[in-house]
């Protein structure tokens, strides 16, 4: 998943259904926490808590709408077969178009052709390849080792292959090296041959300034200010963040630790004459950006399509080989069903992508002949609350929420970009995506859940952007997003089966609306009609509550329309 430029729309007070709370009560036992969050939000009109566990508004009980196919698939997903695609995407450090990235896209379409995907007609695959402006770029191995007068040298940090926690010391585009210096700590001390070690991040000024200076190599510790351990164990001091650099890069750079950081200084300030060296090896190549595309056609529809883009790049487990490997089982289980008779084929289409992220969901719009009614993103499915502190995520499409905060709503630490009211685009997805969180919720016996309103960074953004309904279902917010934590030991299989559950129950909900759904999500509407409009008023948002109003009226004739069919 990729940051946003951060921009700040008005606030108000937040509301005691925090996310970090939920997270945080719901991993490490703080029951009370937690019950203060059910009991607060039970307090208010329509809140998500007292029924399924889910901070937000409620949704009208019932077995149309998403709950007509989750039983079927929660049954039939294999979480199993989902931790070893996970954990093969997982070897590899994917970088659009690089060996790791193709190898990923292969594996899955590889599991598609075998269960029929490309030969039979109603299950399409293709690979849409498009030109790349700049080579990709691999990297191969690493070492930072420490130098003390008389002793060996100490490995610090070091990979040899793409399966190595360590590997993403090299941000993306770094350059291969082989230098040696003594260590600075501020610009102020970098001289000619020195490595200036900091906890400023690795963007151009500081590069700039550092290779002006005559440092031979950069080495940042920086982290996220979220990034930090709830359980209180402190292993974020252990993490190593992933980033990229510019292209063309030419100075040395890597990662360390803030624990490596750390014994660095209390060496040099014990010793003095602390050296590093630092070797990197990397290489690019000319290559073409491929994009997997595979579609379950739909049976009356197929011309109107739902979309389910996974993005491959990015080497995280959890961000976001836990989505590809969750979408292809997801694949596999729906084509199963189908094929058994289980689930009745959709009368729209839903295609899923695999690629990278934001311009794979560009590739396919600009490379389909359907519509797309919505889109949903998949991204960050299979985190463990339990070791990440993170919790399962609905990100709705904007909606007046995103403009005026307040409870039980409540940004993540993500950031978020500006929504103005012209962004505001009426439409049920948002409603039909909460209704699968609580389905699945009350399928497995209770499912501890949030959502937030947009803040942006992945492939949704692009179906808002062309005026289609999209959401995005992810965790959040987990200490090792984006650092080389993020790996198979902090997953877990049963989340990324509800997740994927969510997916695919509310994709078939809109590919597969029917009239008798319709009672139930207008039941739902009102629901949280009733709560926005309680919250607005309480906060004496007289604009908001107009905009609340609008916003159920426009739902509503979205709803009718997409429910028109069966």
């Amino acid at each position: 998943m990729q940051r946003p430029t951060l921009s700040i729309p008005r606030l108000k007070a937040l509301g005691t259904c925090s996310l970090a709370a939920v997270a945080f009560a719901g991993t490490y036992g703080s029951h009370g926490n937690w019950w203060s969050v059910e009991r607060a939000a039970q307090d208010s009109p329509a809140a998500g808590p007292a029924t399924a566990g889910h901070c937000g508004p409620a949704t009208e009980p019932g077995e149309t709408g998403p709950a007509r196919f989750v039983a079927a698939l929660y049954a039939a997903f294999d979480a199993e077969r989902a931790l070893e695609m996970t954990a093969f995407v997982d070897r590899w450090y994917r970088v659009p178009g690089n060996e790791g990235y193709d190898a990923a896209l292969d594996h899955v379409a590889a599991k598609l052709r075998a269960a029929g995907f490309g030969t039979d007609e109603r299950l399409e695959l293709r690979v849409i390849e498009s030109g790349m402006r700049s080579p990709t770029w691999t990297p191969l191995s690493a070492k930072l080792a420490l130098l003390l007068s008389g002793e060996e040298p100490r490995v610090l940090h070091a990979f040899s292959d793409p399966v190595d926690r360590d590997r993403v010391m090299l941000p993306v585009n770094a350059p291969s090296a082989d230098v040696e210096g003594p260590i600075a700590f501020q610009l102020s001390e970098v001289t000619d041959g020195s490595l200036l070690v900091t906890s400023q991040p690795l963007n151009g000024a500081i590069l700039h300034r550092a290779g002006k200076l005559g440092a031979r190599a950069v080495l940042s510790s920086s982290l996220f200010p979220f990034t930090v351990d709830p359980s209180g164990a402190e292993r974020h001091l252990d993490a190593i963040r992933f980033v990229t650099v510019a292209p063309g890069t030419s100075l040395p750079v890597a990662q360390i630790s803030p624990r490596t950081h750390q014994v660095l200084q209390a060496l040099r300030a014990e010793r003095g004459d602390v050296r590093l060296s630092f070797q990197a090896r990397t290489e690019t190549a000319p290559s073409t950006l491929r994009t997997l595309v595979a579609a379950v056609v739909g049976a009356s529809r197929p011309n109107e399509a739902v979309a389910i883009p996974s993005h491959v790049q990015e080497p995280g487990a959890g961000d976001n080989a836990s989505g590809v490997a969750g979408m292809a089982e997801a694949a596999l289980t729906l084509a199963g069903l189908l094929r058994q008779e289980k689930i009745d084929w959709p009368a729209r289409t839903i295609e899923f992508i695999w690629g990278d992220e934001i311009r794979q969901t560009r590739v396919w719009l600009e490379n389909t002949q359907r519509e797309c009614v919505a889109g949903i993103s998949a991204d960050m499915l299979g985190q463990s609350p339990e070791r990440t502190g993170s919790i399962a995520l609905l990100e709705r499409s904007p909606d007046p929420g995103a403009l005026v905060v307040l409870p039980p709503d409540e940004h993540t630490p993500w950031g978020f970009g500006e929504v103005g009211e012209d962004d505001i685009l009426p439409n049920g997805l948002n409603l039909i995506a909460r209704t699968a969180l609580h389905d699945v919720a009350r399928h497995v016996g209770g499912w501890r859940t949030s959502e937030n309103p947009w803040e942006g960074g992945s492939d949704h953004d692009v179906f808002l952007s062309r005026g289609i309904p999209g959401v995005l279902i992810w965790h959040f917010t987990d200490f090792t997003y984006h650092t080389g934590l993020d790996r198979m030991d902090m997953l877990d299989g049963e989340e990324l089966r509800r997740s994927a559950t969510v997916v695919m129950s509310a994709a078939l909900a809109v590919a597969d609306a029917r009239k008798r759904d319709l009672a139930r999500y207008l039941a739902s509407l009102e629901l949280e009609k009733e709560l926005r409009v309680a919250a607005a008023r309480r906060a004496d948002e007289k604009a908001l509550v107009q905009q609340w109003q609008g916003w159920c009226r426009g739902v509503e004739r979205w709803l009718r329309a997409i429910c028109s069919g069966k």
